[in-house]
C-alpha cells in the first residue's frame, strides 16, 4: 500500500461522506468536501465516534488543482448529476468511486467518464446518522469493498491507501458485483417494507413478517439466477433478519426519506428488481405489489 495519500474529492454532505471527510480530517490527510455552495469555505462538524465528540473544520474550499480521486457517496438517483458537476474537477487518469444503495447507475457512470479515468464501486456497511447539518455520529463500525467497473480500472492499482483511511477496512476484489447484489437482496426487503409499515428495522424480526421475507428473497434469487448471480434463499433470508436485528433500533435511509418527503431510492432497488425480472422474463409479483404500493402513497 503507498504511503502517498492524495487529495480526494468527497461529493455531497450525506452521511457517509461526511464519515469519510471526518475519518480523513482525524487523520490530518487532505480532503476537499465539495458542496452545492461554492462560497462555503469551510464546514464545523461535531463529529461522534465510540464514545468521543471530535470537532472538525472540514474543507470545503473548491480544488485549485485537478483531483486524482473522486468519492461520489450520494443517493443512485444523483449520481449522474454529481459526475455531470464534478469531472471536471477531476484529473484525466483519475479514480472515481461510487458508493450507494441500489443499482443502475453503472452504465450512465461510465458513459460519462473520460476514457482515460478509472470507475471503481465501494459497498460499504458502515452506519452513520446526521443528526443536523453539523453532527454527525458514527453509528456502526463496518467495512468497506472495492472493486472496478470499467476496463481500465481493473488494469489498475485501486487507492487503497486513502479509502482505507477514509472508510477502511478495506478489502479489494476483482468482481464488485456478487456483493453489489446481496446488498440489493437485504435493501429490497427492509428498505421498502420498513417504508411502506413506517417501522424501524427491528420490527421486521417479528414472526408474522417472516413469510413475506421468504417470497421477496424467493424471487430476488430467481433474478439474480438470470444474471449468473447464484445465492441460496435461506442464507439470504437469515441475512436480512441479521441486519434487521442488529439494526433494530434504526430506520431505513427509505423510510427516513419518506416520514421527510424526500425523494427515495425506490427505482434503484425495487425498481432495477423489476426492469431487470422483466428483461429476463421472471415473474416476481410480491416485488411487484411492494413496488405499486410505495408508488400510490410516494411523496410529491
Amino acid at each position: 500500500m503507498s504511503e502517498q495519500h492524495p487529495a480526494i474529492g468527497i461529493v455531497g454532505q450525506g452521511a457517509i461522506g461526511l464519515l469519510a471527510a471526518s475519518q480523513l480530517a482525524l487523520r490530518h490527510l487532505p480532503c476537499h468536501l465539495l458542496t452545492r455552495d461554492s462560497q462555503l469555505a469551510t464546514l464545523v462538524l461535531n463529529f461522534r465516534q465510540q464514545q468521543q465528540d471530535h470537532s472538525l473544520l472540514l474543507n470545503c474550499r473548491q480544488p485549485l488543482q485537478p483531483l486524482p480521486l473522486l468519492l461520489v457517496p450520494v443517493k443512485a438517483f444523483s449520481v449522474a448529476q454529481a459526475l455531470q458537476q464534478w469531472l471536471p474537477s477531476c484529473a484525466p487518469d483519475a479514480d472515481i468511486v461510487l458508493c450507494h444503495n441500489g443499482m443502475g447507475t453503472l452504465e450512465l457512470a461510465q458513459s460519462q467518464l473520460k476514457s482515460s479515468q478509472k470507475l471503481w464501486f465501494a459497498s460499504t456497511t458502515h452506519g452513520a446518522l446526521k443528526s443536523g447539518p453539523h453532527r454527525l455520529q458514527h453509528t456502526g463500525v463496518g467495512r468497506t469493498m472495492l472493486g472496478p467497473i470499467n476496463a481500465l480500472a481493473c488494469h489498475s492499482s485501486p487507492p487503497e491507501a486513502v479509502l482505507a483511511a477514509a472508510l477502511g477496512p478495506l478489502q479489494v476484489v476483482t468482481d464488485i458485483l456478487p456483493a453489489l447484489w446481496q446488498k440489493l437482496a437485504v435493501n429490497a426487503v427492509i428498505n421498502p417494507l420498513t417504508a411502506l409499515l413506517m417501522v424501524k428495522n427491528g420490527e421486521l424480526t417479528k414472526p408474522q413478517y417472516r413469510r413475506q421475507i421468504d417470497l421477496l428473497i424467493h424471487e430476488f434469487c430467481l433474478v439474480a439466477q438470470a444474471k449468473g448471480q447464484m445465492f441460496d434463499p435461506q442464507t439470504l433470508s437469515q441475512m436480512v433478519l441479521d441486519v434487521a436485528a442488529n439494526t433494530a433500533g434504526n430506520f431505513s435511509s427509505m423510510q427516513q426519506d419518506r416520514a421527510l418527503q424526500r425523494p427515495d431510492e425506490l427505482e434503484f432497488i425495487t425498481g432495477f428488481l423489476l426492469k431487470t425480472a422483466t428483461e429476463a422474463g421472471v415473474a416476481i409479483p410480491a416485488h411487484q405489489q411492494l413496488y405499486q404500493q410505495l408508488r400510490a402513497v410516494k411523496p410529491a
